[in-house]
């Protein structure tokens, strides 16, 4: 399917962070006040001190955010203006002439670092061992008020504007056509796109969703009881940060956005929490992983903006039944692991299903490669 940049001014964009935000950064870490360490010997507390002081000593010294930022301008990146607010997004072309659009939404504390690794393969199969058949065209935004894009200076940013936001973007990028993949609020965007845009989506792929909780009581299978004391245990020991996000997210901004260690520990914590790593996130991502995806939010200050979409949209979640083509990867260690029979509730043509046996809450960022294979099954159904 061709392209055009049709409508709006699309600019190219490229990252370029001055050599004084760097050093800053290096400066702040290297006056940190420490609190003292944690009573435990695990992380049952939060992030502990010993690891996080060497992560971000390993920070100051050691971590090259140059390489980073080289990755990301090798990929095409623009800024288009939508309802008053600069949309930064990644636009990987294929050279594949009957490739598929493909816009991946990510989440909190996720960003668009998370799928640099697959964007490659999912744009050029063939030169990864793959066939022409499954290329797509990736269109990779950030959320408002996360990464290169910008900060709404209004309230009213929830999810259905964002999808109103994507529509739209994908308009101008000239495609009448398209499929949606998302994960944490990513989900939450596609479904929307499901909602609003359902005559130009070719389908859906998610890698996490919320079910009615009335569809998950009566008679339960043995994965089903598994899933729910799974989310019952996340319910509660790790859902303050989105009580605070969702409540007083300018209040804890303050402290994100001045203090890279309060910033690097709030992300940390999830991706210790949500990533399939065997109690210790390093077994999953290296450090240069971990810090690529805490420089998007430390880079542009987005501690508050960020958390602000939790305010706009926590008590705007409604679970209703998509009839889009779907597609749905359950990975082991997801915050909630829904059921088929949970998800062909709100699926009426759910077309694809597969439940894998290594991941968490970001595959892309975890296992690449099996986020790869699902996406391009979960497509094949569509195409």
């Amino acid at each position: 399917m061709s392209c055009s940049m049709s409508g709006a001014e699309l600019t190219p964009f490229l990252v370029d962070v001055p050599e004084a935000e760097l050093e800053d950064l290096r400066v702040r870490l290297g006056r940190t006040r420490w609190a003292e360490p944690e009573t435990v010997a695990d992380w049952s507390q939060g992030v502990p001190v010993a690891y996080l002081r060497d992560l971000c000593e390993y920070w100051r010294e050691d971590y090259d955010w140059r390489r980073t930022q080289a990755r990301l301008n090798a990929i095409p990146q623009f800024r288009t203006e939508i309802d008053g607010v600069r949309i930064h997004f990644l636009h990987a072309r294929s050279p594949h002439p009957d490739a598929l659009p493909l816009l991946i939404t990510h989440g909190w504390p996720g960003s668009v670092v998370e799928f640099l690794d697959v964007i490659g393969p999912l744009v050029d199969p063939p030169r990864y061992g793959g066939s022409a058949a499954d290329a797509f065209d990736v269109v990779c935004p950030s959320l408002p008020g996360y990464g290169f894009s910008d900060k709404p200076d209004r309230p009213g940013w929830g999810t259905r504007r964002i999808a109103a936001a994507w529509s739209e973007l994908m308009a101008r990028l000239g495609y009448d056509r398209y499929g949606a993949q998302g994960g944490d609020w990513g989900s939450i965007v596609t479904l929307r796109l499901a909602e609003q845009d359902a005559g130009r989506l070719a389908g859906i792929h998610l890698n996490s969703l919320l079910v009615p909780r009335t569809d998950m009581e009566g008679e339960l299978a043995e994965d089903e009881r598994a899933a729910l004391a799974d989310f019952g245990q996340h319910r509660r020991w790790d859902t303050g940060y989105s009580k605070q996000q969702a409540t007083r997210p300018q209040t804890l901004g303050y402290g994100l956005v001045d203090s890279p260690v309060a910033q690097c520990a709030w992300i940390v914590e999830k991706l210790w929490a949500w990533t399939d790593c065997d109690g210790h996130p390093e077994n999953v991502l290296t450090r240069d992983e971990i810090l690529d995806n805490v420089m998007l939010y430390w880079l542009p200050g987005t501690g508050a903006s960020s958390a602000r979409l939790y305010w706009e949209s926590y008590r705007d979640i409604e679970l209703e039944s998509i009839a889009v083509p779907a597609g749905y990867s359950v990975f082991p260690k997801e915050i909630l692991r829904v059921s088929r029979r949970w998800a062909e509730r709100r699926f009426s043509d759910l077309r694809h299903w597969n439940e894998l046996d290594r991941g968490g809450h970001f595959p892309a960022f975890e296992q690449p490669a099996l986020f790869i294979d699902e996406v391009k099954a979960s497509f094949r159904h569509v195409r």
